[in-house]
């Protein structure tokens, strides 16, 4: 059990349905994170961007992009999550890889599809949280529009740490940031927020405003907007230990269960 988790975040403009260059990319930023870090965190599709056309650029797990998430991973000795888009079963998923250095995948099917951009009509809902422990930790990672929905990441596990990997445009960023906030606030637990910037293939544009907030909901990152940037933030389990033991919110939370 580590006291300390150490968190690269990379907020970064993604090339439009293309895994070859967005790995490439993001082979680069990896490659310039100089310190050693247990985990590092890419945006929502990061292969291929937020696209519909899943017929044209899914990948299965058996893919180029799921074996270079377990080689960067085994490079780095750091834990790499992003989603992609995956076929499996003649179903399309955008489904978030937590992929560890001794080459272990742990993965998680977004569970509110976009209706807004059509996504419920691509790709298949997935049903199931999932809570990571990983070093110690437990982490609960979630996908992008599944931040609109508090119940769904409602810490009924004692979860350490929530992550959202996301595609969130600017024109709905003070959502992106009421909320992670929100979310840390009333889960007590660090959120770690990362976006993309620049425009996609559909001229949408992207902020970024990625962020990591602590358990009162306090900012302790420093990644700009609209820039690409790699930080590293570095989460600790004493400043969970204490709010939570002398605050004590948790153990006020309603009893009811999610069907």
């Amino acid at each position: 059990m580590q006291d300390q988790l150490k968190v690269a975040i990379i907020q970064s403009d993604l090339a439009w349905e293309n895994p070859k260059q967005n790995r490439k990319l993001f082979s680069e930023k990896i490659k310039s994170i100089a310190k050693a870090v247990d985990i590092i965190v890419l945006p929502e599709m990061f292969a291929t961007a937020f696209t519909m056309n899943a017929k044209a650029v899914a990948e299965t797990m058996e893919g180029k992009t799921v074996s270079w998430m377990q080689k960067k991973a085994l490079k780095t000795g750091a834990a790499i999550i992003g989603s992609l888009i995956i076929l499996e079963n003649n179903k399309y998923y955008n489904r978030l890889l937590f992929v560890e250095p001794s080459g272990s995948i742990s993965t998680y099917d977004k569970r509110h599809t976009f209706t807004l951009a059509g996504e419920h009509k691509v790709f298949t809902a997935g049903s199931k949280k999932i809570i990571l422990e990983y070093k110690g930790w437990k982490i609960c990672p979630l996908v992008c529009y599944d931040l609109r929905f508090p119940v769904w990441a409602r810490n009924v596990e004692n979860y350490d740490v929530l992550i959202y990997v996301a595609n969130w445009p600017k024109p709905r960023v003070v959502a992106w940031d009421t909320l992670l906030k929100a979310r840390a606030i009333e889960n007590m637990s660090y959120v770690v927020g990362v976006n993309r910037v620049g425009l996609d293939g559909l001229q949408i544009e992207y902020s970024g405003n990625s962020a990591v907030y602590d358990v009162l909901g306090n900012a302790i990152s420093n990644i700009k907007p609209h820039k690409e940037q790699v930080e590293i933030i570095t989460l600790e389990r004493s400043h969970i230990n204490y709010y939570r033991n002398k605050l004590k919110f948790l153990d006020d939370k309603d009893a009811f269960t999610l069907i």
